[in-house]
């Protein structure tokens, strides 16, 4: 298990909650339990989980929505049909999260150059 899939899985047993007066309130979605929930998903045809590799645009918390912003690596992209739908899944576990909506954009489109150094490197192509 690597270090996002660890705290990502960390994160759900233990929820980030607030008390008040009231009841303990909903858990809180941070950026970071999305991108971890995200870096579990590899595209089935290059050994990197997709936020490595650069595919995530953009992700917007509010309350218990998120939406997330993505690209493929090519519009004729074989895996064009489960990547988001493995992303809205993934998201969607996430304690707290009520609403996940997953947009599939082409502009900018995914070019190398977005992709993390360590995706590089296990691509070898530094």
């Amino acid at each position: 298990m690597d270090d996002n899939a660890a705290q990502a899985a960390a994160n759900a047993t233990n929820p980030v909650t607030t008390w008040t007066p009231e009841g303990e309130t909903a858990p809180l979605i941070r950026e970071e339990d999305v991108i971890a929930a995200i870096a579990t998903i590899y595209d089935p045809e290059i050994p990197v989980n997709i936020f490595e590799l650069g595919l995530i645009y953009a992700i917007e918390i509010e309350g218990g929505a998120v939406k997330v912003e993505m690209t493929l690596t090519a519009p004729a992209c074989p895996s064009a049909q489960e990547l988001p739908e493995a992303v809205h899944l993934a998201v969607g576990t996430i304690p707290g999260v009520t609403e996940v909506d997953v947009q599939v954009v082409w502009d900018p489109p995914w070019d190398p150059s977005r992709m993390s150094d360590e995706a590089r490197l296990a691509l070898n192509m530094f």
